[in-house]
């Protein structure tokens, strides 16, 4: 029960890593709140919390509309009265040429994956002050290894490498930790839309394990449980670091069969 007492918000939390960090947080004895666009989506996550013996309340939330962002705030303090863990997780990616991707495309992305994590850390860092709390952000590989087709994508996940170090340095004299997780592919969430888009799922899965030293994809779990390390006591001296859940995908390219 490394978190246990501790209230985490984890943004795109109705499926893929965000579930499964939000299902690890409240393993660990956190109050967990599950914020995503897709209300559905966030209720199961809570309703399976509650199933396992865990506390979660879902909260529908656009990471991209400011006033969402703090209506998730103020509905996370009224319920729990503080917030100790900010994990913003929520992310879209666009697989196209860049000449192919419209401005409302490019601008879309921009807005939940960059912009997401610069609202929800605005809005939060007030309570996380009073905590001391830790923010988390989902990074990727891609944000210095990239790959075809999704320079959106890995223009953001870059971009918020930059912006964790600069909070790291903003709030580290306010007791506030700031990292990121850097994952590779993982069987669930993009990558798992990803997979079912192609004509062999299952070939597709085989070819992206085959990319990585250690010759698969990996788990949601697997990122989870660095995110509960993260966010817990054990890392009360690492702050502005970026740690890559990716299987030596960004140490290069394996030798082949």
């Amino acid at each position: 029960m490394r978190l246990k007492n501790r209230v985490a918000v984890v943004t795109g939390a109705g499926a893929g890593i965000g579930r499964g960090i939000a299902r690890a947080f409240a393993a660990e004895g956190a109050s967990v709140v599950i914020a995503d666009i897709q209300a559905d989506a966030a209720r199961q996550t809570a309703s399976m919390i509650a199933d396992s013996g865990g506390s979660a309340v879902a909260v529908p939330t656009d990471v991209a509309d400011p006033a969402s962002v703090e209506r998730l705030a103020a509905e996370t303090v009224r319920k729990f009265g503080a917030v100790h863990i900010l994990m913003n997780n929520a992310a879209i990616q666009v697989n196209k040429f860049i000449e192919d991707t419209s401005p409302e495309e490019w601008a879309r992305q921009m807005a939940v994956n960059a912009g997401g994590v610069f609202l929800c850390s605005k809005y939060f860092l007030p309570h996380l002050r009073a905590s001391k709390g830790c923010i988390i952000n989902m990074s990727s590989v891609n944000a210095t290894f990239v790959e075809p087709m999704c320079s959106g994508y890995c223009a953001t996940k870059a971009a918020i490498l930059g912006f964790t170090k600069a909070l790291a340095i903003d709030h580290g004299r306010e007791g506030i930790r700031v990292n990121a997780i850097c994952p590779g592919y993982i069987d669930a969430g993009l990558a798992e839309g990803y997979f079912l888009a192609q004509p062999d799922p299952d070939a597709a899965r085989a070819q992206a394990g085959k990319l990585h030293a250690l010759r698969r994809i990996g788990t949601p779990e697997e990122v989870a449980r660095v995110a509960i390390f993260l966010a817990g006591d054990e890392a009360s001296f690492i702050t502005g670091a970026a740690i890559a859940v990716d299987g030596g995908l960004s140490s290069g390219l394996p030798p082949g069969e």
